[in-house]
């Protein structure tokens, strides 16, 4: 599998996790979106969106592409049950989705890199405006989350899960901006212990070969 991708995407990040959390062999192919090489013909031919992540299911041929960090997660999961990112009964397999969902749903997409530059480039936000519409949107999302977690080393289950997958990146995200997390106790604690498992070690931004 080839997984195209950008050292400091959430959803990328996303996708490295769940692929090392299942030890499945993936090679990266760096998309620097800062350049703007996600824009280029030659990846839109790719990914029509001009987004990370794409998982190419061959990585010789860039045959069966598949876009969304959660759509490859699930396709992850039910094409490589083993070592499960959505355990348990229906119920709880629902409890994680829902949770994850209002990561990558709700949260991420209104702070990521896009809407960031739209809201200084085109609408002239300030710099302090922008962190300020950050800072807001994080805070109102972690504080509905903070209230749905369980007393356990990872979001509502013993074990890592899609829910943790969405959450890590996102935390670092809201540390890379300066988020106080002393509001959010239970979402820090596991961050901190899920970042002392190889999985996620290994997919961290700056441990990929694109990192700078």
């Amino acid at each position: 599998m080839k997984l195209y991708s950008y050292f400091r995407s959430s959803a990328a990040y996303r996708v490295r996790i769940a692929l090392n959390l299942k030890e499945l062999d993936y090679q990266q192919s760096a998309i620097n979106l800062l350049k703007g090489e996600q824009g280029l013909e030659e990846y839109k031919n790719i990914n029509p969106q001009g987004l990370v992540p794409t998982l190419s299911i061959d990585k010789n041929t860039d045959k069966g592409m598949l876009t969304q960090s959660l759509a490859i997660i699930e396709w992850l999961e039910e094409s490589f049950p083993e070592r499960s990112i959505i355990p348990g009964d229906p119920w709880k397999k629902a409890r994680l989705r829902s949770l994850a969902y209002q990561i990558s749903c709700d949260i991420h997409p209104i702070n990521n890199l896009r809407v960031l530059k739209y809201l200084q480039q085109e609408l002239a936000v300030s710099d302090d405006a922008k962190t300020q519409w950050y800072k807001h949107w994080i805070h109102t999302g972690f504080t509905a989350l903070e209230a749905q977690l369980d007393d356990q080393p990872f979001c509502c289950s013993e074990q890592p899960s899609i829910a943790d997958i969405c959450l890590v990146p996102q935390v670092f995200n809201a540390l890379r901006f300066k988020m106080e997390m002393s509001d959010f106790p239970k979402i820090h604690e596991i961050y901190q212990h899920c970042n002392t498992q190889p999985a996620f070690i290994d997919a961290a931004p700056e441990n990929q070969p694109d990192a700078v």
